[in-house]
């Protein structure tokens, strides 16, 4: 075990909450205030994010296991888009993960630039005495992690004369997808113009009315659209009915962040034809209904990796599209 004079001069002193624009499942938290009292996870999250999506199970099963053992998770909700910013659409997010523990909305990325933090998700483990001793960045390293949650309540226990027996086992949510061997993959692509830099049928970074003819071929990774489309900063929002998005992919998974002020529902084809047994969670009879602010399931298959197109037909007008993400 690392012993203090090394820690002071190894690991910074955790930074505390700066300007919160809410908090959710506590009035207000403060890592000043639980130093010298508990272990923290401080957590970097944003709710349309699938990698944070997949890793929540972990930190709910975490908070239930350990936060009598002396374990406090603080979930730090910074926004990438300006819908994630809003209190009820991240209330209603911690709702459907099963969320328990304190979140606080990072609005204005107070918080995430006093950690100099650049990812979603990132944890930073936070010791009995204040300090960073532990980070990852991304998904997995879920034992690693635990084992150092394990570690660090023992110390407290310790420093603090409590018998507490902390578990040594390590949690293994039910059905949580794990991460798969290495392939290509292909990127986060931004429908809106300031990052759709991926766009191949009309002005990528041009903001306004544009006019899209459906394309004759298509290349991998590049973004198409046909039909009416307003782009804006982050999304891009179709005008007329029978719109379509084109996206040949290398994934097992295609989500879509999207949303609608009205019910919008399209047609998803893969390669051409209806979804079958790897239609996502969010499509049922070959069709996704669009309407609140969030991360939409388009295809999860269960046979693995392949480069495959993707089409969706959007029946009306309203469909409010802001990513492709893949897994």
């Amino acid at each position: 075990m690392i012993s203090d004079k090394d820690k002071k001069e190894f690991f910074p002193q955790g930074r505390d909450i700066t300007k919160p624009a809410g908090f959710i499942n506590a009035k207000e938290v403060s890592i000043a205030e639980l130093t010298g009292k508990k272990v923290v996870l401080i957590d970097f999250w944003t709710y349309s994010c699938i990698n944070c999506q997949r890793s929540l199970p972990y930190l709910v099963a975490w908070y239930e296991k350990y936060k009598d053992k002396g374990l406090e998770i603080i979930g730090v909700h910074t926004p990438e888009f300006a819908f994630e910013k809003k209190y009820e659409n991240v209330l209603w997010a911690t709702k459907q993960f099963g969320i328990s523990y304190p979140v606080v909305l990072d609005n204005d990325y107070a918080t995430w630039r006093s950690y100099d933090n650049r990812y979603w998700p990132a944890k930073y483990l936070i010791d009995i005495d204040g300090r960073i001793v532990y980070q990852h960045f991304g998904e997995g390293a879920y034992e690693e992690t635990e084992r150092k949650i394990q570690e660090l309540l023992e110390e407290r226990a310790a420093k603090l004369g409590y018998k507490i027996a902390v578990p040594r086992d390590v949690v293994r949510p039910v059905g949580v997808e794990e991460p798969g061997l290495p392939r290509p993959q292909s990127p986060e692509i931004y429908f809106g113009a300031s990052r759709n830099i991926h766009l191949g049928n009309g002005v990528s970074e041009k903001r306004g009315l544009q006019t899209f003819a459906e394309p004759e071929g298509i290349k991998t990774n590049v973004l198409y659209l046909a039909g009416e489309w307003e782009i804006q900063d982050e999304f891009a929002e179709n005008k007329n009915e029978g719109a379509k998005i084109v996206f040949r992919y290398q994934a097992r998974n295609v989500f879509m962040v999207a949303s609608s002020e009205e019910k919008v529902r399209a047609k998803i084809l893969r390669d051409g034809k209806p979804l079958g047994d790897e239609a996502g969670e969010d499509v049922h009879e070959g069709e996704v209904t669009i309407k609140e602010d969030r991360l939409y399931k388009l295809i999860q298959e269960s046979k693995g990796w392949g480069e495959h197109t993707i089409e969706i037909i959007i029946e009306s007008p309203g469909l409010s599209a802001f990513t492709f993400t893949f897994g």
